[in-house]
């Protein structure tokens, strides 16, 4: 089983590790370094690995899909979906999956509730909320705050926008690898789930 995991966790890494390069759509930062400031976030509020695993690959989605449609250059298309399906072909929990699947809802949330909250939205965020629906309706709105983890889903949003500093030293990507192993061995015993 734990060469089983190890494989999962291999092919969770390599996206963000083959990122270090990539632009971080309209920002002077790295694909990597944007998910491991959102990571760095997350742990300094003492959030629960989930929630740290979740902030590190909210992104993943945009790094393993370049085949699917994309938002008029700004990233793909239905990113957030795309990642969550990853995570949980690797094992990953559901909630977690989820957790990454809500970063664009908490974005369209807070535009319909906090209409000031538009204008604080990169250019680049600016762009994409079109393609990702717009602000939310009430009804979409009261619906994602229904969710146990609805806290959450906002400071993963919070934590991506502040995500975007090309001065930040944080830790690197291998010091998450024991939490992402821990959390796809619970998970697999926890589920009877096949890790991949």
């Amino acid at each position: 089983m734990m060469q089983a995991i190890d494989q999962s966790v291999q092919s969770l890494v390599q996206p963000l590790q083959d990122s270090v390069d990539a632009e971080y759509i309209g920002e002077d930062i790295s694909q990597l370094e944007h998910a491991l400031q959102a990571a760095y976030w997350a742990q300094k509020t003492s959030a629960p690995a989930e929630v740290v695993l979740a902030a590190l690959f909210h992104d993943v989605g945009h790094l393993i899909a370049p085949e699917a449609p994309q938002m008029d250059g700004l990233g793909v298309m239905d990113h957030e979906t795309i990642g969550a399906n990853f995570l949980m072909r690797h094992g990953c929990s559901k909630r977690m999956a989820d957790l990454v699947a809500a970063h664009v809802g908490a974005k369209r949330y807070l535009c319909h509730r906090k209409p000031a909250y538009f204008q604080r939205l990169s250019e680049a965020s600016k762009g994409t909320l079109e393609f990702q629906g717009g602000p939310m309706s009430e009804d979409e709105a009261i619906a994602f705050e229904t969710s146990p983890d609805f806290k959450y889903f906002l400071a993963i949003r919070s934590w991506d926008e502040m995500a975007k500093d090309p001065d930040a030293e944080v830790p690197d990507l291998e010091s998450y690898i024991p939490m992402l192993k821990q959390h796809i061995q619970s998970n697999t015993q926890s589920t009877g789930a096949q890790s991949c």
